[in-house]
């Protein structure tokens, strides 16, 4: 029955990717497991399924939750102004033709969620650099996003979508409202509820050997062991929204599940408007998916053509949240760099939806 999805994951083995982790749920029941390849260069210790990945872009399915059950508490309004609890955003710049000028427009919550804010995905400027510094490396969540605030947007908010740092700056946010460290506040409300007791957003230093090898791709040397660091973990303190989560295959599908159901940590109304597409038709020319629209921090359905909602991460984790089809899909993958390797999840979706559609 899944020899066809079988032989499409063992083929990126034959692509050079080192290994992966595949699992599917219908109706709530585990109904496909997979996984292939080796974790370590030697081609020796074979992969378990228990291991532990720096899940990269899949974490903003899990901050997007955490903002929403605070959402759905009363705590924000999507068109509230992003300044009324991070006040360092009251003032932006804005880049031009022109050179920097004060923007015109305020940046409301809901950019931040559909990543229509102005911000981008420059991990070395000034801002993140001087956090570092005075900081002395640690850069705590809120500290860093205030800092990033110094920084010029990239256009006027609302104006365009531009894959950024929206929600990382979406975890300060929940760490403003909930009065605790985002990484307290995720844990209280999504992992401890679902038993993700091997996920976290503050994995310390002195436990990154927990995280299996991580490898990277360069077209003029293959494939090579890269270390376990997330590039995207600023500080030692810095949790961040947008790429910071470390997680397993079996915790994360746990999430999936409680989202395809609702009312569970959101309630079903909730994930109909986290899956539903908001660009207008100006912002959907920056956006790359062919035949999806953009939600709260998902692709989502733009049309019949497409039932699922999701995203991917820069290592090759992908997942599909698919409620017309009862399904529950989640890779695992930790190799950066590999380009040929990011359309590995929407190659496999459709195998899976026409064996389980």
């Amino acid at each position: 029955m899944f020899d066809k999805l079988s032989e499409k994951l063992d083929s990126f083995l034959e692509m050079g990717v080192p290994f992966y982790d595949c699992i599917v749920l219908k109706d709530g029941a585990c109904v496909y497991r997979r996984a292939g390849g080796f974790t370590d260069a030697a081609r020796t210790v074979g992969v378990t399924g228990k291991e532990k990945y720096n899940i990269y872009s899949c974490s903003k399915l899990i901050t997007c939750t955490a903002a929403l059950t605070l959402w759905e508490k009363g705590a924000f309004s999507l068109e509230d102004r992003l300044s009324d609890y991070l006040p360092e955003f009251a003032h932006m710049t804005v880049k031009t033709k022109n050179g920097v000028v004060p923007a015109q427009n305020p940046i409301l919550v809901k950019h931040l969620f559909e990543m229509t804010a102005g911000f981008s995905y420059n991990i070395h400027t000034p801002a993140i650099a001087r956090c570092r510094e005075e900081t002395n490396g640690r850069c705590p969540t809120r500290e860093l996003v205030r800092c990033l605030a110094k920084d010029p947007l990239l256009f006027e908010p609302g104006e365009r979508w531009q894959y950024s740092l929206s929600h990382d700056v979406l975890a300060a946010l929940v760490e403003v409202l909930s009065g605790t460290s985002f990484g307290e506040y995720v844990k209280k409300s999504i992992f401890a509820p679902l038993g993700m007791c091997h996920s976290t957003f503050l994995l310390d230093d002195s436990r990154s050997d927990e995280v299996i090898n991580q490898y990277a791709y360069s077209a003029s040397g293959g494939v090579y062991e890269r270390k376990r660091h997330n590039d995207y973990k600023f500080g030692s303190e810095y949790e961040s929204g947008g790429a910071g989560c470390v997680s397993t295959v079996e915790d994360y599908v746990k999430l999936l599940e409680a989202l395809r159901l609702g009312d569970v940590i959101l309630k079903k109304e909730t994930v109909d408007l986290l899956a539903t597409d908001r660009l207008t038709e100006a912002q959907k020319k920056q956006y790359w998916m062919t035949g999806y629209g953009y939600g709260l921090g998902q692709r989502c359905p733009q049309d019949e053509t497409k039932t699922d909602f999701g995203w991917g991460g820069a290592s090759g984790a992908y997942y599909a949240i698919d409620r017309k089809n009862a399904l529950s899909v989640y890779l695992g993958a930790h190799i950066v760099g590999y380009d040929a390797f990011q359309t590995a999840g929407p190659e496999i979706l459709p195998i899976i939806q026409e064996i389980l559609a």
